[in-house]
């Protein structure tokens, strides 16, 4: 009897697993997304990429950049989607995440979330995005970027 009890819950366990598995990651949203209308607003500039090698082995890939708004509301929160192409452009990685500002520099890169600075209007500010892979379909290229969500007061 104790068997049979111990079977039933493995594969209940398991069950679980498959059908959980199998959602939708929340780190992406469909390639032709509607863009936030305060989008038109914001420009981004200054796209720059790097790369460095992790802890683990693997490595990490940077996008920096600039935000500018030039709307008439201040900006508290950004998400963007990033667009990772293969050799055919066709999308081989897409990712959505917060747009974090680069609080300091020095002695390394710190970020922190928009809405500890909030951009005001007529302000703009540098950005980095990371990336802790990055599909090996993708072409190299600079992927594109996409402002998706506003949050502004």
């Amino acid at each position: 009897m104790p068997l049979v009890i111990s079977a039933i819950a493995i594969i209940a366990v398991v069950a679980v697993v498959i059908f959980t598995g199998h959602k939708k990651s929340a780190g992406t949203t469909a390639a032709n997304a509607p863009a936030d209308p305060y989008a038109a607003n914001l420009a981004l500039t200054d796209l720059a990429m790097s790369e460095s090698a992790n802890l683990a082995g693997g490595k990490v890939t940077y996008l920096d950049g600039r935000i500018a708004n030039h709307g008439n509301q201040t900006v508290t929160a950004v998400t963007v989607q990033v667009l990772f192409r293969n050799g055919a452009n066709e999308v081989a990685q897409n990712e959505t995440l917060p747009l974090n500002l680069i609080r300091m520099r020095d002695p390394y890169i710190d970020t922190e979330a928009m809405s500890a600075a909030p951009l005001k209007p007529g302000t703009d500010h540098e950005f980095r995005l990371i990336f802790d892979s990055v599909s090996p379909d993708w072409n190299g290229a600079y992927p594109e970027v996409r402002v998706l969500k506003v949050e502004a007061r």
